[in-house]
């Protein structure tokens, strides 16, 4: 991976050595009504994801998890605030609702049910420990450069889950190879710390199915439910797409985020440049266009009006044309897939989008908390990780 701000060196440090080390608060997009059918509530969580809330609420509520609405998912290793929405009519449950490392902070009324994408952006609080003696001035000036040219919008090291293999899961879903795809949702034993899992793990790959499912910690509903099935003498097909839909789309995004980062590496360290042919992206209203005079729009994009943008791949997705086209095309063609390969059917089409390569670095704030740490404070649009803000400060 290259650094956009490659000439300038880095703070070093850690993060996420301690709960609070790493926070992240939504940003809402509107203002709650006050009135309507719906309930908003406003949940400080730590240590789980945001499955696992929406998990336990639907199970405290006795709700299906579809009547629950959310803006994003936030990382589970950290300390972090979201709007949850729930039907009003629970709204009597709540008193007796027994949430693990969760807590309901507020609750407001709206006429809407909370959608996905539903925010503004989310405000990060991080605390880098171990840092370089410089490290404020560093931060200093590779923030100058990010708010300047602004953030390479990777995709962070969360989406692609615990073991790294989420993309992996997802091209394999893409190309129907669902024996390999069991197997790699069972993860490879090298890469697993947990005994239990472990022992899992070891056993699915020995075809020892019976011992497998005795081995998977409880926690793991979703991987027990498929060797379950496997056991039954259900076909890998069909105990793989019996699996939550909202959990293999999440495989599809990941394995459009992968080959996004892919594309966004290849346009490295120029991502403010314009080249003809491209798709720009309007960061006013999200809106995109063909560029037909890259010279002509330059202006543009230096004034951070516009940007261009990589595709996340699906069979409804514009492509580039020209030299940023011929990149798109030749990444498809390498990996061994068409357009139409997103268009899987079963709930799990993907229509693909346009996304900018780059972001604005809002509201950056440094502090020193102590000699060896560093306190950084920002704000950064919906969809995009601060992990690509780190990248570039810690150049680790």
């Amino acid at each position: 991976m290259s650094w956009l701000t490659a000439k300038l060196p880095g703070t070093g440090g850690l993060y996420k050595e301690q709960p609070d080390d790493f926070q992240v608060e939504e940003l809402p997009l509107y203002p709650c009504s006050g009135s309507g059918e719906h309930l908003y509530l406003w949940i400080e969580k730590q240590g789980i994801s945001s499955r696992e809330l929406l998990r336990q609420l639907a199970r405290g509520l006795r709700l299906n998890e579809r009547d629950l609405g959310y803006a994003g998912l936030k990382d589970a290793r950290a300390r972090t605030r979201q709007m949850i929405s729930i039907p009003v009519r629970c709204s009597d449950q709540l008193a007796g609702l027994r949430l693990h490392n969760a807590r309901i902070l507020r609750s407001e009324r709206h006429g809407n049910k909370l959608r996905l994408g539903h925010l503004a952006g989310n405000r990060f609080t991080i605390r880098l420990r171990e840092v370089h003696p410089q490290a404020a001035e560093r931060a200093a000036a590779i923030f100058a450069v990010l708010q300047q040219r602004g953030v390479p919008n990777r995709f962070g090291e969360q989406r692609y889950g615990v073991l790294g293999n989420s993309a992996l899961l997802g091209l394999l879903l893409l190309k129907n190879d669902y024996s390999q795809f069991c197997r790699e949702l069972l993860g490879d034993p090298a890469a697993i710390r947990n005994p239990e899992w472990h022992a899992a793990a070891t056993a699915f790959r020995n075809s020892d199915l019976q011992r497998c499912l005795d081995s998977l910690p409880q926690r793991m509903r979703d991987e027990r439910r498929l060797v379950r099935l496997l056991l039954e003498g259900n076909s890998a097909r069909s105990a793989v797409l019996a699996l939550p839909r909202n959990l293999l789309r999440l495989f599809l995004s990941a394995a459009q985020s992968q080959l996004f980062d892919q594309l966004l590496e290849q346009r490295l360290p120029d991502l403010q440049l314009l080249q003809n042919g491209d798709i720009a992206f309007k960061h006013g209203n999200g809106a995109c266009f063909r560029v037909t005079d890259a010279d002509q729009e330059q202006q543009r994009a230096d004034d951070f009006e516009i940007s261009p943008t990589a595709p996340l791949f699906g069979h409804k997705l514009m492509l580039a044309e020209q030299l940023p086209g011929r990149q798109e095309t030749a990444l498809l063609e390498k990996v061994g897939l068409t357009l139409t390969s997103w268009k899987l059917g079963a709930g799990l089409n993907m229509p693909g989008e346009r996304r900018p390569l780059r972001v604005p670095l809002m509201h950056p704030q440094i502090s020193e908390a102590d000699e060896n740490s560093l306190l950084l404070s920002f704000c950064l649009p919906k969809g995009s990780y601060a992990t690509s803000v780190l990248f570039e400060l810690m150049k680790k």
